[in-house]
């Protein structure tokens, strides 16, 4: 499977998690790597805002 985004992309999460409902409304995350396939062949990306890094799978987030 390809990436979908690319390094340094703008993106954001297609459902925001309860603590990021919180303190990231409507936050805009920078992809910063893209990341091997997992168990189930869905590509990963490591996305960053401000000082917060986290690693999604592809289907988690959408374009900017």
């Amino acid at each position: 499977m390809t990436h979908k985004f690319k390094v340094r992309q703008m993106v954001r999460l297609a459902q925001p998690g309860f603590s990021d409902t919180r303190m990231n409304s409507g936050n805009v995350y920078e992809v910063v790597r893209l990341m091997p396939a997992d168990q189930t062949g869905e590509v990963s990306y490591r996305i960053k805002s401000g000082m917060t890094e986290k690693a999604v799978r592809e289907g988690e987030i959408r374009s900017a």
